[in-house]
């Protein structure tokens, strides 16, 4: 297991494939570790994968009130420590936002970045509150068949591994997911993202609960240039869904923006 020390305390990252491969980074959505992109990364042995748990999520300490823009000051603090840049950033939900705040603070860091069910602004103060008070009242549990109903189709929702996701839902540390959301409920990055100039590529699921293809599609909208991509069969989670159509999409991307 590799760390790297933040002021705030120990963020987790991993490291996997060719150390001379395209790099890409990986940032994962809310209540979710960096096994997230293990099936994805099970179709792409052909890159160099760094992933990190954000803080209060897997392995990483807990670390109070933050901003989005915080996080992505610890995902640069990363790229620098490994002197791997400019990389592709690829972030999901929570994930995506990060890539947005980074590639609007610190492009010289990146290459290019997907955005994959994701948007500049999501859900609404008081939909968080609504969750937050759920969680402090009744622990994650009480809203995990939710959860998993947003971000799966309903095929996957049949399989046994569903439980797995609902145990990493279940198990994440409680205070670390409502200090998640209190950055997402304070979070609106339309001006920034409107702004950025560097290649983007933006993926959403066709069934996704969470971040609406539609919702995906206004902020690949926003940027001029930018691809749009819709999964099939997908909901929140494309990459855990339907991995090899996610990497057959990152595959292209990659073979033309990765350094």
């Amino acid at each position: 297991m590799q760390v790297l020390n933040r002021p705030w305390g120990a963020m987790h990252y991993r490291v996997d494939g060719p150390a001379k491969a395209p790099t890409v980074v990986f940032a994962n959505s809310l209540g979710t570790d960096l096994r997230l992109w293990d099936p994805l990364l099970a179709e792409m042995p052909e890159i160099c994968a760094i992933r990190f748990d954000k803080r209060g999520h897997g392995l990483s300490d807990r670390a109070g009130d933050y901003q989005v823009a915080d996080l992505a000051d610890d995902a640069a603090a990363l790229i620098e420590h490994l002197g791997t840049g400019p990389v592709v950033f690829v972030g999901l939900s929570i994930g995506g936002m990060i890539a947005q705040a980074l590639a609007a603070r610190r492009p010289d860091l990146l290459s290019a970045v997907v955005l994959s069910n994701t948007a500049v602004k999501m859900g609404t103060a008081e939909s968080w509150a609504q969750r937050i008070a759920a969680i402090e009242g009744a622990g994650i549990a009480s809203i995990a068949d939710t959860i998993m109903e947003r971000w799966f189709a309903a095929p996957f929702r049949a399989r046994p591994e569903l439980a797995l996701w609902r145990n990493m839902v279940v198990r994440t540390l409680a205070s670390g997911y409502i200090d998640a959301c209190h950055a997402l409920a304070a979070t609106d990055l339309t001006e920034g993202t409107r702004g950025l100039d560097l290649p983007v590529l933006v993926i959403a699921g066709d069934q996704d609960g969470s971040s609406p293809p539609e919702l995906v599609r206004a902020t690949a909208d926003l940027i001029a240039g930018a691809g749009f991509e819709t999964i099939a069969d997908a909901g929140h989670l494309p990459c855990v869904e339907q991995p090899a159509a996610y990497a057959a999409i990152l595959r292209s991307f990659l073979k033309e923006h990765a350094a």
